[in-house]
């Protein structure tokens, strides 16, 4: 990534503050973007990002340079999601007003025609890992290693979750198809 071409000197030079700086905004939109794939709520996504940026923050100075700064900012964003996954204990139910109102609203919104928004609302409802590969290997356009790094898990095992992707796309792309012809 550019960005990172321009943060690590800053960080090998001791410069923490200019390199995070230059960070923040060169990947606030992936790391909620990763939190996102995995909360599957946006709020909770960009509370998430606000402390995997203080975590980035102090641990900026202990980067040693081993993992390339998107990897080992995936993977701390990764993990802090997961660990937050996990830490959820409440129960939703559509009593709850906030969760009424989010189905309501999704509900009522109206059905692009878009077939780039139908694509990614299919990608949405993909199983955990599936989604997360495409994500990183299509939209933030990594490779197959760098995913497999990100997620922690097999080149091999990143390769079977996009081909399952990509029939199950394909899949539910033909149904539709049909159900429209």
């Amino acid at each position: 990534m550019p960005a990172d071409d321009a943060i690590v000197p800053l960080i090998q030079a001791g410069r923490a503050e200019e390199a995070f700086e230059r960070l923040m905004p060169a990947y606030r939109r992936r790391v909620i973007g990763l939190a996102y794939s995995i909360l599957r709520d946006r709020a909770a996504a960009e509370d998430l990002a606000q402390e995997v940026f203080v975590k980035l923050w102090q641990a900026l100075p202990r980067y040693d340079g081993r993992a390339r700064l998107s990897t080992w900012i995936y993977a701390i964003t990764r993990n802090a999601a997961i660990s937050a996954l996990r830490s959820r204990r409440r129960s939703v139910s559509m009593s709850d007003p906030a969760v009424f109102e989010e189905v309501e609203s999704r509900e009522a919104a109206p059905e692009s025609g878009d077939e780039a928004a139908a694509l990614w609302r299919q990608v949405e409802t993909l199983p955990e890992r599936q989604r997360q590969a495409v994500i990183l290997y299509y939209q933030d356009e990594r490779t197959v290693e760098e995913v497999a790094e990100m997620l922690g898990m097999p080149v091999n095992t990143v390769k079977t979750h996009l081909h399952r992707a990509r029939a199950s796309l394909a899949a539910a792309f033909g149904k539709a198809g049909r159900e429209v012809a």
